[in-house]
């Protein structure tokens, strides 16, 4: 079989075991049906959802607003707005996004995952440096599912202590 065959399997098996562990623990139609989220947080959505909330395969997955899933489970579920961990290499160095909000950007391949943007926003977190093509990383941030890959952004403590905090580590060192 073709790589990208296992690929789609793996994801459906992901799925189809969320799937069974939720209906286990809490059958179809009790009060749990309802979409996880800590109190004052907005659902998770599916990327193309068009901003409505829906309870997404990744959401079965994650215990509280606090958890993080892995990478590859958000890709395979096409997540958007939900808490992951990843470890991975940095395969390539971009440009600061300057408008707005400064963000450092790089793609880092995450070890058993997609390539992901990472989208570190410098003006809250000081800058990951030193930091190099081939360097191992290891990150916590919120997952937004692209068809190349998905994005990771807020990498960072929140100033104002709404949000759940993300971090980068490189070399022995924690950005947040």
């Amino acid at each position: 079989m073709r790589t990208g065959v296992w690929v789609k399997l793996a994801a459906i098996g992901i799925v189809a075991v969320a799937a069974a562990i939720r209906l286990a623990v809490h059958p179809i139609g009790g009060p749990t049906d309802a979409p996880r989220t800590a109190p004052g947080s907005a659902a998770p959505r599916t990327a193309g959802s068009g901003g409505a909330s829906r309870v997404t395969p990744v959401q079965l997955l994650r215990t509280d607003a606090r958890t993080a899933i892995a990478v590859g489970a958000a890709h395979a579920a096409q997540a958007a707005d939900v808490l992951v961990d990843g470890t991975g290499h940095v395969t390539r160095l971009l440009p600061d996004d300057t408008v707005g909000d400064r963000h450092q950007r790089f793609l880092v391949d995450t070890d058993g995952g997609p390539r992901v943007l990472i989208v570190h926003n410098i003006d809250v977190a000081p800058r990951v440096a030193p930091l190099a093509v081939g360097d191992p990383v290891r990150f916590r941030g919120e997952y937004v599912w692209n068809d190349k890959g998905g994005l990771v952004h807020w990498t960072h403590h929140d100033p104002r202590g709404r949000h759940t905090g993300g971090w980068i580590e490189v070399g022995g060192r924690r950005f947040d």
